[in-house]
């Protein structure tokens, strides 16, 4: 008797990059001196859109934006750009470390700042619940300091951004 098992990887490598990108961006707002509540708030809805976008390959990048509430202008931002279908050794990874020197290199916000969860998703996305349309804020004045990637879900990956003032 012959017995097969098949195991969609994908759905774990979904799940890991979905909620390393979220503990990521609680990392960042809380060592940056803002105030996580509104992410911890927002989890459910945040933990929804993007695990959808990416099962279906159509999450390009997921953006903190800290802003100044008096102004509505850009302060700080944190990008992960994803990627699909790399082939790794099949591990999972996060590099917190380098992640959190980068968090000490930027330095923190003044907590006055407010933040928002900005994707990018490609054409054609599925429809989440709690999401809508949004616009970037603009990133003039301030230069992009690339860490490389920062999450690896065997077959999808995430890499890190900053951008800070020019």
């Amino acid at each position: 008797m012959n017995t097969a098992v098949f195991v969609n990887t994908y759905a774990y490598s979904v799940t890991y990059v979905a909620d390393n990108i979220l503990m990521s961006l609680k990392e960042i707002i809380r060592e940056s001196g803002l105030n996580p509540e509104t992410l911890t708030n927002d989890w459910s809805i945040l933990q929804r859109g993007i695990s959808a976008w990416l099962e279906s390959r159509h999450l390009k990048r997921v953006v903190l934006e800290v802003y100044s509430p008096q102004t509505a202008a850009l302060v700080g931002r944190w990008d992960f750009d994803v990627s699909y279908g790399t082939q790794g050794d099949g591990t999972m990874w996060l590099n917190t470390e380098d992640v959190r020197y980068h968090i000490l290199k930027a330095g923190c916000w003044p907590s006055t700042c407010d933040y928002q969860i900005i994707v990018s998703n490609e054409p054609g996305r599925p429809e989440v619940p709690g999401w809508g349309p949004a616009v970037f804020r603009s990133t003039e004045g301030l230069v992009r300091q690339s860490i490389g990637t920062t999450i690896d879900g065997s077959g999808i990956t995430a890499g890190a951004a900053y951008w800070r003032q020019a």
